[in-house]
């Protein structure tokens, strides 16, 4: 009846809690990189009170981790008469998102069948090509686990660490044969009702198997490096040193501190195609942290202008741009440019700010040889050059409409045309009506379609100073075009 009411005390707990909006840690943390499947004992022999004692247990463990890839990925894998995957490594990246997973979790029932389980947790841990510490924390009551002596021995000869969690009815045997040394702090058997106390342990467990230790370099160029690391310490809890030094000259080194806040360090004035080994110790009163080193060799050097490139071109201009920029070695920089083979060379100077300018008033149609050079710091120029050509200065698509009288009411149209990118013409005019009556009537409008191959043509019937229109047609639509005005006089030659 005891039990039976501390159940129920503990159940009202959780649907207390689970309509209350979850709480994270505002600072999580971001120490650690790695794999874990919560291998769960949800089987029959695990009573609804302990099955929601580990689910608690489990999400209290986890709360203070960063989540996702570059951090820890979780998963929960259930065991019962067959495995159940609730989620896998990359189903949570926010802690809200896992917490709320941990406590919508049912308990199966069934059989132990904790083998069956061990292989899905092989495949998660081992098919994925992650260079990142992987575990397997199995939370158990121990009761008839099953012979999982051999798949555990699979998972660990794969480089996978086992912890263990048993309640006080496990078999302690095979829980110490399944998991990893050491035995101290991976395998722990305690009452439910007190597992709480082991949650510290047990983090500081994993996170000495997962702590990301080391140093990355992840910017270089030619003479600088940026160096990050994840961050041990915090802004007042102590400082990080940081040497380093050429491999070719062990016996000059630069050594300076770091604040406890940082986690990135931009190292400058380095040689070009040069290898360096770098080096950083956190240093704090409250424990000791290991030294973290990483090799590199810097680009060989690299001097503006390295590449230079033309674009924006029209038939009077041309946009030259170069990289890369170096504002910090070069002084100024010059662009030369003249028509080829023998045109006036003209010259524009740029500060060392610039990697671009425009070139106008340039002839159309032309090759112009343009010659972008850098004057250095240390005194030497480096210049590259490069040929680029302007457009044709583009022509009216139509030209000269002519409107030549033939006989009466009748012209000869005619007219000039760039003929590219043209599906045919489009010719409009006033058209004369025909009718019995001696009273004059209103003319009306008459077009037809040509050909692209078509430079004239003979309009008939035209009424007095009938307006007569040329129009291009593209594949998009008709085009702007030109018009002319017959005159009265037969005989005058008609132009627009």
């Amino acid at each position: 009846m005891k039990s039976f009411l501390l159940g129920c005390v503990f159940l009202l707990a959780m649907l207390q809690r689970s309509n209350m909006q979850i709480t994270v840690p505002a600072t999580v943390l971001n120490c650690c990189e790695g794999d874990i499947v919560i291998l769960l004992d949800s089987s029959g022999s695990v009573a609804n009170y302990e099955f929601s004692r580990l689910l608690l247990f489990a999400a209290e463990l986890f709360r203070p981790f960063s989540l996702g890839r570059g951090h820890v990925r979780v998963s929960l894998l259930q065991v019962g008469t067959m495995p159940n995957l609730e989620f896998g490594l990359d189903a949570h990246n926010k802690q809200e998102s896992l917490q709320k997973a941990l406590w919508s979790v049912t308990q199966l029932q069934g059989d132990t069948n904790t083998e069956a389980a061990l292989k899905v947790a092989e495949q998660l841990l081992t098919e994925t090509k992650t260079d990142v510490p992987k575990i397997l924390l199995w939370l158990t009551d121990g009761v008839q686990p099953g012979d999982v002596d051999e798949p555990m021995s699979r998972l660990k000869a794969q480089g996978v660490s086992v912890l263990a969690v048993s309640t006080v009815h496990g078999n302690y045997r095979v829980l110490q044969r399944a998991v990893t040394p050491p035995l101290e702090s991976h395998l722990y058997s305690v009452d439910i009702d007190n597992i709480d106390i082991i949650t510290q342990d047990i983090r500081e467990a994993i996170i000495k198997i997962i702590r990301a230790e080391r140093l990355s370099v992840v910017d270089l160029t030619s003479h600088s490096a940026v160096l990050q690391w994840r961050p041990v310490l915090s802004a007042g809890s102590g400082f990080y040193e940081l040497w380093y030094n050429s491999m070719l000259n062990t016996n000059t080194e630069t050594r300076y501190n770091l604040p406890g806040g940082s986690s990135f360090v931009e190292l400058t004035n380095l040689q070009p195609d040069t290898t360096y080994t770098a080096s950083l110790r956190p240093e704090s009163n409250e424990r000791l942290f290991n030294t973290l080193s990483v090799i590199f060799t810097t680009l060989p050097d690299v001097l503006s202008p390295a590449a230079v490139s033309v674009s924006d071109s029209g038939p009077h201009q041309i946009r030259v741009s170069w990289s890369p920029l170096q504002p910090a070695r070069v002084q100024r920089y010059t662009v030369e440019y003249g028509a080829i083979p023998s045109g006036r060379v003209k010259t524009v100077t740029l500060s060392s700010q610039q990697n671009s300018t425009l070139l106008t008033g340039l002839e159309p149609g032309t090759q112009y040889l343009v010659t972008v050079s850098a004057l250095h710091v240390n005194g030497k120029e480096r210049a590259m050059s490069v040929k680029a050509c302007t457009q044709k200065a583009a022509l009216p698509v139509l030209a000269d409409l002519q409107l030549t009288p033939v006989e009466h009411q009748e012209v000869q149209v005619a007219w000039r045309a760039n003929e590219e990118g043209l599906k045919g013409y489009w010719l409009s005019w006033e058209r004369e009506n025909s009718h019995s009556s001696s009273k004059p009537s209103k003319p009306s409008m008459s077009s037809v379609y040509l050909p692209p191959t078509s430079r004239s043509t003979r309009l008939t019937h035209l009424a007095q100073s009938s307006r007569v229109c040329v129009s291009p047609v593209y594949s998009s639509g008709r085009g702007e075009g030109i018009c002319c005005t017959t005159e009265k006089q037969k005989d005058s030659s008609q132009r627009g």
